[in-house]
């Protein structure tokens, strides 16, 4: 049955809006007049039919930790044993946001339809990726849906964590650094040419610290404008390239080569790949398909060209420890751990200490490199003050002694 959106006029002839289930547009104002309700504009929310039609927003109405929450609050509730059209039809009515007062109501029209709980996730593929409509697909054909919701929920809350750690850990050094770019230029700038205007009409030589310095203010001076126009110009021009497949997995590749980044970058994308694995096989997905579902995970390119190769061997018969172990992107714990889940048919448990193992020494790796930055950082920062210091005190200091 679908969902419509109406605004009416009560008795007293305040505005009210909300949203119910009729027929047909006609149905609903019938509905809305019986409850002494003047219909002002009725709207179809959404048609359930065709896959992959439904709603349709400019921006996702789901942030990732909304999400979580959302599918937390949908794990209760039909864990609970309350069916999943009254669930949906309580978080439809508890939601704040009207956006996504519609969304769940877009859902349940799409169940009352008929349709399954992923089908109906997957006429809004914008909000709920495949690995989520994968996982509540297994739910529903395992019965255990409540319980599949509950891990789903459980492994986005450990990806928020991660990524909020990762975050927290580089987001000290970036503000310092961008701080110190902003002061060395205003120094670079505008301090040290006012100063040395001092003794522009000596016809004593200045020191050399202080001439370099005037030249390199000079220089941003006159073509500073160029320098950041060439930056934004590159910036853009790479982002251009990188929608080019074959360059971004040889940019990727490059990328994890870094001595500290490239490490970190392998551990978050070898976390977050073993996380979905173990989810998807927990919740009985086949293993092909799960692999390829976790494989569309990972956001460096090159390890999921990997993944991809590894989900070949697995098709033709390879253990997955096996087609893991010979790919040297993925770090060998990931091998390790799922060739003793292969032998003691614990494959999701094995795979998720694994992600549990690798996520902490991402987290630990992050912040012992925030730990040698940041004191590194203000070191730099403090010798480049002081030589823009010593190159306007230098002048000054051999004014005293011309004048003794």
């Amino acid at each position: 049955m679908p969902a419509y959106k109406f605004e009416a006029l009560d008795a007293s002839g305040r505005s009210t809006t909300g949203l119910l289930d009729a027929e047909n547009a006609k149905a609903a104002r019938t509905q809305l007049r019986a409850q002494a309700l003047v219909p002002l504009e009725v709207t179809q929310v959404a048609t359930a039919g065709a896959p992959g039609q439904g709603l349709q927003f400019r921006r996702k109405v789901f942030t990732a930790t909304s999400l979580t929450v959302w599918t937390r609050q949908l794990s209760g509730l039909v864990g609970a044993g309350l069916p999943l059209e009254r669930a949906l039809t309580a978080l439809s009515e508890e939601a704040e946001d009207p956006r996504q007062r519609e969304l769940v109501a877009h859902l349940r029209s799409e169940v009352n339809g008929g349709s399954t709980f992923a089908r109906a996730l997957g006429s809004v593929p914008r909000e709920f990726d495949e690995v989520y409509r994968g996982v509540v697909a297994a739910g529903e054909q395992s019965g255990a849906l409540g319980g599949v919701l509950e891990r789903l929920a459980d492994d986005l809350e450990g990806r928020q964590e991660l990524k909020g750690k990762l975050i927290g850990a580089t987001l000290y050094p970036a503000i310092v650094s961008l701080i110190a770019v902003v002061i060395v230029v205003f120094l670079v700038t505008y301090v040290v040419p006012q100063v040395a205007t001092v003794f522009a009409s000596s016809k004593r030589a200045l020191p050399g610290l202080t001439v370099a310095m005037l030249a390199i203010s000079g220089f941003l001076r006159e073509w500073g404008w160029l320098v950041l126009l060439m930056i934004v110009g590159g910036v853009g021009v790479l982002l251009a390239m990188l929608r080019n497949d074959a360059f971004r997995q040889s940019f990727d590749a490059g990328w994890l080569n870094l001595p500290l980044i490239g490490r970190l970058s392998r551990g978050y994308n070898a976390a977050r790949f073993a996380g979905t694995l173990a989810m998807l096989a927990g919740a009985g997905v086949p293993i092909l398909k799960a692999l390829q579902a976790a494989a569309e995970t990972l956001s460096n390119r090159a390890m999921r060209a990997d993944a991809m190769e590894a989900l070949v061997q697995v098709r033709e018969g390879a253990p997955l420890a096996s087609a893991l172990a010979g790919k040297k992107r993925f770090p060998g714990l990931l091998a390790m751990f799922s060739r003793l889940g292969e032998q003691t048919g614990q494959l999701p448990l094995m795979l998720d200490r694994a992600a549990r193992q690798l996520g902490t020494e991402v987290q630990r790796r992050a912040l012992q490199m925030a730990t040698i930055l940041e004191p590194l950082l203000i070191v730099a920062m403090g010798g480049v003050v002081m030589l823009i210091v010593l190159a306007v005190l230098l002048p000054i200091i051999q004014l005293n002694t011309w004048v003794k």
